[in-house]
């Protein structure tokens, strides 16, 4: 592949939230999660890992974990306020629930040296305070798992398959991670519904690329 290859591989993908009813082979998903995991993560500490649920009793427990999570949200008085908009926004939040097979992403606990350091510090001293809240702000192991998460997305297109990166689902974080039986030192961070798409999305208008670059020289 060169890069002209590669460069219509990653600005053809787009994101699916229609599938065909249709079982994707396990060798597929396995190969686009060995893939996956070649992506570049904090101190090669490959802090993942990935459920992958094709149980469909399993997919609807998640959705309604999930819808109930936006009903609750959707009911606050603050809500009330947005109108129109979070009512469309609480209609589609368990789409996926139509999806052949979700993956869930979770991340390990990471911590580096110079983490540690300032974490012993971060009581005293106001410098170590602010280093430790930035730090929280662009946590690695959730950079980690996005890396995987996009090399993931872009071999599923490659095999003819379509995606969705959601993050929604975290605000069921709690009743996803018991209803997967997720243990206790990792964390749920993302979920990916894939499937044979049945929808072929607009292309994007993206910004232009001087709005977005800033050469420092």
């Amino acid at each position: 592949m060169d890069l002209t290859e590669l460069e219509e591989l990653i600005k053809s993908r787009r994101s699916i939230r229609a599938w065909e009813d249709r079982d994707i082979p396990d060798e597929l998903i396995r190969r686009a999660l060995d893939i996956a995991t070649y992506a570049p993560n904090a101190g090669n500490h490959q802090s993942w890992k990935f459920y992958v649920v094709k149980n469909r009793d399993v997919i609807n427990k998640i959705a309604d974990a999930v819808q109930r999570s936006a009903d609750t949200i959707a009911a606050w008085p603050e809500a009330k306020e947005i109108g129109d908009t979070i009512e469309r926004w609480n209609k589609i939040s368990a789409f996926f629930r139509t999806a052949p097979c979700l993956i869930a992403a979770c991340a390990g606990a990471y911590s580096s040296t110079a983490d540690s350091l300032m974490r012993s510090r971060m009581e005293f001293d106001e410098q170590a305070k602010k280093m430790v809240k930035a730090r929280d702000m662009a946590s690695s192991r959730v950079q980690s798992v996005a890396a995987a998460i996009a090399y993931m997305l872009l071999a599923f297109h490659q095999m003819g398959l379509g995606a969705v990166w959601m993050t929604g689902p975290v605000q069921a974080q709690e009743e996803i991670e018991k209803i997967l039986n997720i243990p206790d030192d990792l964390d749920f961070i993302a979920l990916i519904p894939v499937g044979y798409p049945a929808e072929t999305p607009r292309p994007k208008q993206m910004r232009q690329l001087d709005e977005v670059v800033e050469f420092i020289k």
